[in-house]
């Protein structure tokens, strides 16, 4: 069987699909800092054979909390001569323009740990002055002295060029094997110096940390007898090994998240469906991404602590175009001192968790305020739930602040966190120029299908989709997941006068290292398959726009191809296309999958409407416009293909509950997803 695990702020859960194509789940409590205890107790929780599984697969949040709570090594930089503060200068164009206070983020390499050494390569990659080896190793043993446990190295031009970012790394092995390297070449391969840099940096960062993870995870899954082939789920939504894993652990960033994006667009598929907005919310947090024409959208623009007020750190690696809030089931409700009712980003996280899970907790929290509204049902959790101090809390810390009953204080918290979900759903749509009218919305995470058709009311969305082992979907997407690697290279030429020749050269370069690597992983080349892109954009303009290239040797007319497609793409995006002006590439990008058996999804075993059989009870809930309704509550299990269910209704499963409205219609398809016809 082929076994996903994936570990959230608050659980770490388990999906697992036998050569059937029968779906097993399990869910535990994430366990902070081992969190490879939480992966051994979920697999034991489930019940499975570690000796069955052939694959496995695994999604963390190892590499972000490393990062974010700043527990990565002291690490330590080389870089060439006059470029020691490309870190401290950064960018100019800052987020909050008109703040006299603003601070530049701290590098993550004080300035003391940056080492200068004479090199030089011209744009082109052409040595204008070698590498000086003796400066490498007088920098190699400052650092040690100063106690480094990572070295990062970033050459200008190493893009066009890595021989010298080859050499040094080669020369600080020599001198000093134990710590751990980081050349720019091996994370990114485009331009933009201060981007490559952190990119490099942060990898440095936390390498150290990946690999002890890795190796500890490792150890413990042999110890249970698991011997299958062992992979890990990237941020570009496909997986890699454990062994490349330990390498570049900056591509795992947002390793968990980009998981539930994937299964999204891969369940479209299975339904005919293209396009998407895929919704997940969990414990701590809200994530939605954007999938048009059925493709995940990837961006190397990505960068972590970035809002408002901050200007974040860029990592030039693919990571899916991913939107993500503090708003899950776990965000805490709060007065600010205007006396505003605020929900998130704070969360009671798994400990002490909500009020709810009577671990000590005592602030009011989304999953609390749920329960008083009769959203969800006490006798839907594990444990005895004390409702009397769920009440309180909400009483004692919103409602008595308003003058407010707690249901009012209750359904004033949902109504708080929906407004900020749904900003964060307007983000990845009506910002960027799409209709959600013409989107259906997959809505999973254990909070997801709670929330969505409420969203989905206020979007305009006609259909939403809760799909099977809903709360675990993120690890679900990974068990239909390919290894995946991007290849993308500088290469900044006018269109007009391309010599497609060289180019055709230039495709050929990076699909053939890319068979290369996955030889050294074990996948035939007839396993491997290619996606091109090419970064395009006016010339004059600063960034570009990613055009879709056809495969195979290029012609002038691919080229004139590829050129109307940006033409498209471009006023797609902003709205206007200058069709007669000059346009040049800058990047060329090749995604190579290493493909994957998978065993096909099974369908439900039975058929016909038994959506009667299936009801639990009858109980009150509080709706919006509505007030209290005596509202039928449905067993999700129990339901056959076919079954239709009418809103006001509830259908709960064991870790979590799809909320419809009055005016909804659900129907169960093949599959056992719930397809949703929001009344819009």
């Amino acid at each position: 069987m082929r076994v996903a695990t994936d570990i959230g702020g608050t659980f770490t859960d388990l999906v697992y699909l036998d050569e059937n194509g029968r779906i097993g789940t399990a869910k535990s409590d994430t366990t902070p800092p081992h969190f490879e205890q939480g992966v051994m107790d979920v697999i034991r929780k489930s019940g499975i054979s570690p000796e069955a599984i052939t694959a496995f697969i695994h999604g963390t949040t190892v590499i972000i909390n490393a990062l974010t709570e700043r527990k990565g090594v002291k690490t330590g930089l080389i870089t060439t001569k006059g470029f020691r503060d490309v870190l401290e200068i950064a960018r100019g164009n800052r987020p909050d323009l008109f703040n006299v206070r603003y601070q530049k983020p701290t590098p993550f390499v004080p300035r003391h740990l940056r080492c200068e050494v004479s090199e030089r390569l011209n744009y082109k990659g052409e040595v204008l002055r070698e590498l000086a080896v003796d400066e490498v190793k007088a920098a190699v043993e400052q650092l040690r002295n100063e106690g480094v446990e990572a070295i990062a190295v970033s050459f200008l031009h190493a893009y066009a060029n890595p021989a010298h970012e080859m050499l040094a790394v080669q020369v600080i092995k020599e001198v000093w094997p134990e710590v751990a390297v980081t050349a720019s070449h091996e994370v990114t391969k485009e331009w933009r110096e201060y981007e490559r840099t952190s990119t490099a940096v942060l990898n440095a960062y936390v390498k150290p940390i990946a690999s002890s993870y890795i190796d500890r995870l490792d150890k413990h899954l042999r110890e249970i007898g698991v011997t299958g082939n062992k992979y890990i789920m990237q941020s570009n939504s496909g997986t890699t090994t454990f062994a490349q894993a330990k390498e570049t652990p900056i591509n795992m960033v947002e390793s968990g998240p980009v998981a539930g994006i994937f299964g999204a667009a891969m369940l479209g598929k299975i339904l005919g469906e293209d396009n998407i907005i895929a919704f997940d919310i969990g414990g701590t947090t809200a994530k939605c991404s954007l999938i048009d024409g059925g493709e995940v959208k990837v961006t190397t623009d990505y960068k972590i602590e970035r809002d408002d007020r901050n200007a974040g750190y860029p990592i030039k690696v693919p990571v899916v175009d991913i939107v993500e809030i503090g708003n899950g089931g776990g965000s805490i409700a709060w007065i600010d001192d205007a006396g505003s009712l605020k929900v998130g980003p704070q969360s009671a996280g798994a400990m002490p968790g909500p009020v709810a899970y009577g671990r000590g907790g005592e602030n009011p929290t989304t999953t609390d305020a749920n329960l008083v509204t009769g959203r969800l049902s006490p006798k839907n959790f594990q444990h005895t739930v004390n409702m009397d101090a769920v009440k309180r809390a909400i009483e004692e810390k919103v409602a008595r602040h308003f003058g407010i009953s707690v249901e009012e204080a209750a359904l004033g918290i949902i109504r708080i966190a929906n407004s900020n979900m749904l900003n964060a759903l307007k983000l990845i749509s009506v910002r960027k120029g799409y209709d959600p009218r013409e989107f259906s919305l997959v809505a999973f995470g254990g909070g997801g299908p709670m929330h969505a058709l409420a969203l989905a009311r206020e979007l305009g969305v006609k259909k939403v989709i809760i799909p099977i082992a809903a709360s675990v979907f993120s690890a679900w997407g990974m068990l239909m997941t390919d290894l995946r690697h991007d290849y993308i290279q500088t290469y900044i030429r006018r269109v007009n006068g391309l010599n497609v020749e060289e180019l055709n050269g230039e495709w050929s370069r990076l699909e053939e290292g890319a068979v290369r690597q996955y030889a050294q992983e074990g996948v035939a080349e007839d396993s491997v398959l290619f996606v091109r892109y090419a970064d395009m954009r006016y010339v004059g303009q600063e960034h570009a726009v990613k055009v879709p290239v056809p495969n195979g040797v290029m012609d002038e007319a691919a080229v004139q191809e590829m050129v109307a497609r940006f033409h498209d793409l471009h006023e797609k995006h902003y709205t206007f296309k200058l069709e007669g002006a000059p346009t040049e590439i800058v990047n060329l990008h090749v995604t190579a999958f290493g493909v994957v058996q998978k065993p096909e999804i099974a369908r439900l075993e039975q058929a016909g409407d038994n959506a009667e059989q299936a009801l639990k009870e009858v109980r009150p809930v509080f709706f919006e416009e509505h007030g209290w309704i005596d509202t039928k509550v449905y067993a999700r299990e129990v339901l056959n293909a076919g079954s239709v269910i009418e809103g006001p209704a509830i259908v709960e499963e064991p870790s979590s509950s799809t909320v419809m409205y009055p005016g909804q219609r659900l129907v169960v398809d093949e599959y056992g997803n719930l397809i949703i016809d929001t009344g819009v």
